[in-house]
């Protein structure tokens, strides 16, 4: 039915998520580069920022703790899963937080890298 079937499309949409963590994680790399060499500027730390953000709410997410480890019945036959299913638990105890967080910062991250780009603001480089 209806309802339904959009907890099994969210389940496909975490692997998305993930692949998008990857893009934004090289993106936080590349900025870290500037033409004479590596540095730490502010633009850095914000789009790093927000890969933690985003990354805690992935990484809480409940379809992640049913890959981790809700498939077993008993969390005794495999250890491995279970502190997997704890790590990701962690996560997900706060997982509203992370979505507000990282809500809020996506938003002051696309600014800040539209402003920058627009010339109204610099980049200052940390180091």
């Amino acid at each position: 039915s209806f309802p339904l079937i959009m907890q099994n499309v969210h389940r496909y949409f975490l692997y998305l998520a993930v692949l998008f963590l990857i893009v934004l994680s090289v993106d936080v790399w590349k900025a870290a580069w500037f033409s004479n060499g590596f540095g730490i500027g502010v633009g850095t730390i914000v789009l790093a920022i927000n890969v933690v953000l985003l990354g805690g709410y992935t990484f809480g997410c409940h379809s992640l703790r049913h890959l981790a480890g809700g498939f077993l019945d008993q969390f005794s036959k495999s250890p491995t899963c279970f502190r997997a299913y704890t790590c990701v638990t962690c996560f997900n105890r706060r997982h509203m937080l992370w979505a507000w967080l990282s809500l809020f910062w996506v938003g002051f991250a696309d600014l800040y890298v539209r402003l920058c780009a627009m010339g109204i603001w610099h980049d200052f480089r940390i180091v």
